[in-house]
C-alpha cells in the first residue's frame, strides 16, 4: 500500500512544492533542488577456488553534490555561505567555525502540509554562480546558484503521513 493513512490517495506527491532550510530559517526563493544521491562502490573478490564467479560486497558510500537555483533577489544567504570558504578580503582564508551547515529539504503536499523531509548532513559549498549569462533579448528569470558537497542524508522519521482533507 502506498499510502498507509489515506488509503484512497493513488497520485504520488508533486515535486515543486517544497522549502529548504538551515540555520532555523527558511531560505527564499529556492526553485529548484537536484535530487539527493547516495552510490556505494562494489568490492569484487573472488575465492581462488572459484573458476569464474566473482563475489560483491558494499564498499565505501558517497554522496552527489546538491545543486540549488533561485532567483536574485537582495536576500544574500548563498552568497555569504559561499563567502566562508573564500574571501577576497586579504588573506582570510576559510571560515573553520561554521562554514559547514546541516540543512533540511521539506516536501510538502498540495495542502501545504509537509509529508516529508530529509535532513543533509555538513554540506558546505564548492561552488558559487553569482551572476548567470545574461541576454538582453532573452525573456526569463535571473539565477544564482550553489553546489553543496556533503556527507549524507535521511529521511527525518519524525515526520509521518497525515490526514488529508
Amino acid at each position: 500500500m502506498q499510502f498507509a493513512v489515506n488509503t484512497q490517495r493513488i497520485d504520488p506527491y508533486k515535486n515543486f512544492k517544497f522549502r529548504l532550510v538551515w540555520n532555523g530559517k527558511t531560505i527564499a526563493g529556492v526553485s529548484k533542488v537536484s535530487g539527493l544521491k547516495r552510490t556505494t562502490e562494489v568490492v569484487s573478490n573472488r575465492d581462488g577456488g572459484d573458476l569464474s564467479t566473482k563475489r560483491h560486497s558494499p564498499g565505501v558510500s558517497t554522496f552527489e553534490a546538491i545543486t540549488l537555483e533561485r532567483g536574485i533577489t537582495h536576500d544574500h544567504e548563498f552568497e555569504e555561505w559561499a563567502n566562508k570558504v573564500y574571501s577576497v578580503e586579504g588573506d582570510a582564508g576559510v571560515s573553520l567555525k561554521d562554514f559547514r551547515k546541516d540543512i533540511v529539504l521539506e516536501l510538502y503536499n498540495l495542502q501545504g502540509v509537509k509529508v516529508i523531509s530529509w535532513q543533509v548532513f555538513r554540506a558546505w559549498v564548492s561552488e558559487y554562480t553569482a551572476v548567470p549569462e545574461l541576454d538582453a533579448n532573452a525573456n526569463g528569470i535571473a539565477f544564482e546558484s550553489i553546489v553543496l558537497q556533503n556527507e549524507g542524508f535521511q529521511r527525518d522519521e519524525a515526520v509521518q503521513e497525515v490526514a488529508e482533507t
